[in-house]
């Protein structure tokens, strides 16, 4: 009898490791060109000093996405590294998410420009949160002033890289950096959460470099062919 209660415990132990492990996948996408999707965005893949793929996504009028091809995204994590520049109006970086067309998605971007800026009211705008085509940046700045967008909870030099970690879980979306516990912003999602596409955005005239994309995926976030 005793024999068999231990039996069942150790059963037990690994059916719920197991489910543990299954409902957390961790993706490390190949950035290539193959690899990406491209929205009103032509883009290089380049190589730096350590053999590390980036990808340039390059500027052109209005926003532009570079989706991940293969990759259903609903609840989970997603975290890269970034890099804009310090020039007013030409820097908006970030990441769309739940992309279900290219025009229906929710994004977290930056503005580089913004970040050490002197007026108070510009460095308020260092990080967005949209979700188009019905909440973008004016509706939401006009309607919810301080609510969608945050100056940065840290320094963080405007012309290098960055490293930026968004935590999804059903209508919560906390968006971190460069390792700092404090989230920069925490909004509720204003978009059904029903997954969705994951890609590298940047905004109206911007170009943004791009690299070390991991993907935690969480309970129904699935891969597709």
């Amino acid at each position: 009898m005793n024999r068999f209660k231990i039996f069942l415990c150790i059963i037990t132990f690994i059916s719920l490791t197991l489910s543990t492990r299954a409902q957390e996948i961790i993706l490390k996408p190949v950035l290539s060109h193959q690899a990406l999707e491209v929205m009103n965005r032509t883009i290089v893949v380049l190589k730096d000093q350590h053999n590390r793929p980036i990808v340039n996504v390059k500027a052109q009028p209005y926003p532009g996405i570079a989706w991940i091809k293969g990759i259903e995204f609903q609840n989970g994590i997603i975290e890269f590294d970034v890099k804009g520049k310090d020039i007013l109006q030409e820097s908006f970086v970030g990441i769309a998410f739940h992309g279900m067309r290219d025009s229906i998605y929710e994004a977290v971007y930056f503005r580089p420009f913004n970040f050490h800026a002197k007026d108070p009211i510009r460095r308020k705008h260092a990080v967005q949160y949209i979700a188009v085509p019905e909440n973008d940046w004016p509706y939401l700045r006009e309607n919810f002033p301080d609510k969608y967008e945050a100056p940065l909870s840290i320094p963080v030099d405007p012309n290098d890289w960055f490293h930026v970690k968004i935590i999804i879980h059903n209508n919560n979306i906390k968006t971190f950096i460069n390792g700092d516990p404090n989230p920069a912003l925490i909004v509720e999602s204003l978009h059904p959460n029903t997954g969705g596409k994951i890609g590298f955005w940047t905004g109206h005239k911007s170009d943004g470099y791009f690299s070390d994309l991991v993907i935690t995926r969480e309970g129904n976030s699935v891969l597709v062919e």
